[in-house]
């Protein structure tokens, strides 16, 4: 009985800030802001489709906007978001099978899932500029 007191009266620690998350926690949050990402952007990408499938005027249109730097900052960013999203996606597909579950294998896919998605977007960020 007085452990349950104490629980209840402990204080509850809040600073976001503070807090050190784990990697696999981090690579999590990761994963959910890069899905986020994908769908805001999802729009962008199939309008810039919709105006280069339209007419030849349009297609020049959107060839000249991706040329635009800031436009291609935002397509490699579009670039990272996929990539971990889909390493991460298989990261958690390996882990609903309960493969890498334990610590220290966690841990490893993490960065690799971290490792790949850098790597994946650096190349696709060469190709692309």
């Amino acid at each position: 009985m007085a452990d349950a007191a104490m629980k209840k009266k402990r204080p509850v620690y809040l600073d976001l800030v503070r807090i050190r998350l784990p990697l696999p926690g981090f690579v999590s949050i990761l994963h959910r802001a890069s899905g986020l990402l994908l769908f805001v952007l999802a729009f962008w990408l199939l309008a810039l489709l919709d105006r280069s499938l339209a007419s030849p005027e349009g297609y020049a249109q959107v060839r000249d906007t991706i040329a635009h730097p800031l436009a291609k900052l935002v397509l490699i960013g579009i670039g990272w978001a996929f990539f971990h999203h889909f390493c991460a996606g298989i990261r958690y597909l390996l882990i609903d099978m309960h493969v890498g579950v334990d610590l220290a294998t966690a841990r490893a896919s993490s960065w690799a899932v971290l490792g790949a998605s850098i790597v994946l977007t650096l190349v696709f960020g060469a190709w692309i500029w």
